[in-house]
């Protein structure tokens, strides 16, 4: 799911209850508490959960500042490179049919497809839904079915930005069914990514849903996005494949603060959010659901990652991991099936740089920052209301000699640094050092694929637009290398305003 926040399910503390499907999930299956996306940004977290690799080593983040954030926005020059290996692409091997249904963002020119990298079938768009545009300084958005486009979003899938009535999920849930009945039906193994985007503002829900929350607009998104994952669910019951088959719910980011209340959610107890790299940035809802083969009503304290998504399911189908290059992701199967934990560092990045590191129950903070005094001076606040002296700074602050420790059983809000002088801070250094100076030593970084920003590249005549009339005429193509701001990589720090992050981000 798109920036839903570790505080969105009923199952993970929410208050008002709304996500019955989700808590079923989690009751018929296994819930994970402690589960880390790669990157707190949309486009650099899917190519880590594709690849099973770190941002840093298959290319999505940038070099043009420290530590910023990056994604794909139309601008966007580069992609996903033919040179790694995305989980469809594997799973291949095994018979498989791969589809993905919703936002790719990992590249939106022709060559980057979806198709391109293993998927047999695509319904979505290579970008979120942003606009509407005038189709002059910016196109608005194609939608496709497989290698050609069906329409644009705003003229012919429309989205009402004054109620936030929008058909898409409903759209999206049809895909997925549709699926799966065929792939039934012909009895091929098939893996189904259901990426769809409802909660990333400008939130979007159906008719039926708008005003159905208690917690507004975002809310009913997520009314609706449980409301379509029961119904996967049961459809998968009712056909009698569910024994068959292993479902996992999880998110891309923690919740956008910038965007809450009304276009954002909730982090739970965690500190700040997207685009952070505290705890609220990267820790995720997840469940793992497979009737018959995971026991009910279960929770696993493995410390999991969506890298972990690639290898799992690799193992699930039999086939081997890629010996050719490092792979970040480990095989859940042993802490699903048999309830074991492996012992594994998580890292923390944020672009070029590894922030944190995570190992057992502690958090070693090497960089500090939240966002820059100019961005924060506009009114763009990633941690609205949880300013912690020396923590959330904004500034880049480097801790490198006296990293920032918090135990996060104790201390799940980052808000209590161990003190430096304490023997529990000499142990536990001592332990993780050894960690991050072995993973900085043997890193080898792809090269950076966010870096170029170009107008003329943005999405005027995508494939298909000529059968519609919808070919749209290019700029000059003028090719820029910008400074990116804390997660906006098209643009310089000056030229963004709080609305940029609250309707792009």
């Amino acid at each position: 799911m798109m920036r839903m926040g570790w505080g969105d399910l009923g199952a993970f503390g929410e208050p008002s209850k709304e996500t019955p499907n989700l808590d079923q999930m989690a009751a018929e299956g296994m819930l994970f508490p402690n589960f880390y996306t790669a990157n707190p940004l949309c486009s650099p977290s899917r190519a880590a959960l594709l690849t099973g690799r770190l941002p840093i080593r298959n290319g999505f983040y940038t070099t043009n500042a420290h530590a910023r954030n990056a994604y794909t926005p139309q601008e966007i020059v580069g992609g996903i490179p033919d040179s790694e290996l995305l989980l469809p692409e594997l799973l291949k091997k095994a018979g498989y049919v791969n589809k993905i249904i919703g936002k790719w963002h990992l590249g939106h020119r022709p060559q980057f497809h979806p198709l391109k990298h293993g998927f047999d079938e695509w319904f979505g768009s290579p970008n979120c839904h942003f606009g509407p545009y005038n189709n002059k300084d910016f196109p608005n958005l194609p939608v496709y079915r497989d290698q050609e486009m069906i329409g644009r979003y705003y003229e012919d899938f429309r989205i009402d930005l004054k109620t936030g009535e929008a058909n898409l999920t409903q759209i999206y849930l049809k895909e997925a069914l549709d699926f799966i009945n065929r792939q039934q039906a012909s009895q091929q193994p098939f893996f189904l990514y259901w990426a769809i985007d409802a909660t990333h503002a400008p939130v979007y829900a159906s008719k039926d849903f708008l005003g159905t929350s208690q917690r507004g607009l975002y809310g009913d998104a997520v009314r609706e996005i449980d409301d379509s994952i029961g119904k996967i669910l049961k459809h998968l019951q009712k056909l009698g494949i569910s024994k068959n088959t292993f479902v996992f719910f999880t998110s891309d980011n923690g919740a956008a603060l910038i965007s809450a209340p009304k276009q954002g959610g909730s982090n739970g107890p965690f500190l700040c959010g997207k685009q952070t790299t505290f705890e609220g940035g990267m820790r995720e809802p997840a469940i793992a659901w497979w009737p018959g083969r995971i026991p009910a009503g279960q929770v696993s304290h493995q410390l999991g990652s969506v890298m972990d998504l690639f290898t799992t399911s690799l193992s699930l189908a039999g086939l081997q991991l890629p010996d050719d290059r490092q792979i970040d992701g480990i095989d859940l199967l042993p802490a699903v099936l048999q309830g074991k934990l492996i012992d594994r560092p998580i890292f923390y990045y944020r672009g070029n740089e590894m922030m944190a590191v995570r190992v057992g129950l502690y958090k070693a903070h090497y960089w500090t920052w939240s966002n820059s005094w100019e961005e924060y001076s506009k009114g763009i606040d990633f941690c609205p209301g949880q300013n912690i002296s020396g923590v959330t700074t904004h500034t880049q602050e480097e801790h490198t000699l006296l990293p920032l420790l918090f135990h996060l059983g104790r201390d799940p809000g980052e808000k209590y640094p161990i003190r430096f002088a304490s023997p529990e801070y000499e142990a536990v250094i001592k332990r993780i050092s050894p960690i991050v100076d072995q993973h900085k030593a043997t890193l080898v970084p792809g090269e950076p694929q966010l870096n170029i920003c170009d107008r003329a590249v943005m999405n005027w005549a995508p494939p298909g637009c000529e059968k519609l009339g919808k070919c749209l005429e290019p700029p000059t193509s003028n090719p820029t290398n910008p400074a990116a701001s804390a997660g906006f990589s098209c643009a310089t720090p000056e030229q963004l305003t709080a609305a940029d992050f609250n309707s792009l981000h």
